[in-house]
């Protein structure tokens, strides 16, 4: 009895050791090789990852090979410019190689916006077209930037008054068409009437990588905003100047509509009215930045501890955008960002 105890155990252990050895051992039909990124700066990293046919991670336990030779881990960086060949093998099965790409800054394009500054007036009855336009438009990219410029008059008494309305006449003059509404793309260019009928126009000015980006960091505390603008270039620019709007969303006030947008209802009561300018941090037409800061490879910061603006009805919408326009006063890029926001650049 004692004898058969032994031996059923002894086949036990064995039949274990078998089923371990055979987990270990078992086969893969493919490794499949990935990275986070197919081309970065030097001195950044890129991230591999390796999984089987199924899905299954084998990150931990493949081994990687740069050019041939084996790395620790799974993660390269590189001091120097060049591409380099990258594998993968788990189990005796190799991936297809993977080419990687170091460069020196001047490769990185980043994602380009479209800022849409529209002009108007709750007590113009053709400007919902160009609202609507933009939300249309906002729709179909995630890249729009809109800004609200409500005009003309503060004046209660006068028949154009609006209770949002801020002064942009220096801007005006120079973009120097009259009437309202007026839709305008990257400061410069009209949109083309009708808007709505006329998305591709917009659409079409996100489309592309940028040279430059800009990533915002925002906070509102004690009636106090701090609001860092960080700019970085992968070219060398020069005669640039930076903007940055206050905007606020929800505010509520009755709208004038002579369109057939919206239900074609005149007046649009309780109206909400997103996006409206409030404030502007530089210069209307922008404050300009050393050419020493708008090379390549280099980050601009500008940061503003100001008081909130005493036109705002409530902190809690407000809403910044920062953009960067050339000599001829065209936006080359532009943010927005909510309150407590902490942005990174994005690289295409």
């Amino acid at each position: 009895m004692k004898k058969n105890i032994i031996l059923l155990f002894l086949t036990s252990l064995m039949l274990s050791a078998c089923s371990s050895e055979y987990e270990i051992l078992k086969s893969v039909e493919a490794v499949i090789l990935t990275a986070d990124s197919s081309i970065k700066a030097v001195d950044q990293t890129i991230t591999f990852t390796v999984k089987d046919n199924t899905g299954a991670d084998l990150t931990g336990e493949a081994t990687l090979y740069v050019n041939g030779e084996e790395i620790e881990g799974n993660m390269l960086t590189s001091a120097t410019v060049g591409t380099f060949e990258v594998t993968a093998k788990y189990l005796g099965v190799s991936s297809a190689a993977l080419p990687v790409r170091f460069h020196d800054g001047s490769e990185t394009n980043f994602v380009r916006r479209v800022l849409i500054e529209d002009y108007t007036g709750t007590w113009c009855g053709y400007c919902p077209r160009v609202a609507y336009g933009i939300e249309l438009a906002k729709e179909q990219s995630h890249n729009v930037v809109p800004v609200a410029i409500h005009r003309p008059s503060s004046n209660p008494a006068s028949p154009s008054y609006d209770p949002y309305n801020y002064n942009t006449g220096e801007l005006e003059e120079i973009i120097n068409i009259p009437g309202y509404p007026k839709g305008m793309l990257n400061r410069m260019t009209q949109w083309n009437f009708p808007e709505p009928d006329n998305i591709a126009q917009a659409i079409g000015l996100t489309q592309g990588g940028s040279k430059m980006d800009l990533a915002l960091e925002t906070t509102v505390s004690g009636g106090t905003m701090n609001v860092d603008v960080n700019v970085k270039f992968s070219q060398d620019f020069s005669n640039l100047k930076l903007v940055v709007y206050v905007l606020e969303n929800g505010l509520i006030y009755d709208q004038h509509n002579y369109t057939t947008y919206y239900g074609g209802v005149d007046i649009l009561v309780n109206y909400q009215h997103n996006h409206v300018l409030r404030g502007v941090l530089t210069p209307l037409l922008g404050e300009a930045i050393a050419s020493t800061e708008t090379v390549l490879n280099n980050v601009y910061t500008r940061s503003f501890s100001v008081p909130v603006p005493a036109n705002v009805a409530n902190a809690a919408n407000l809403e910044f955008v920062a953009f960067v326009v050339d000599a001829q006063g065209k936006a080359i890029n532009v943010r927005h960002a909510g309150l407590n926001a902490s942005q990174e650049f994005e690289e295409m």
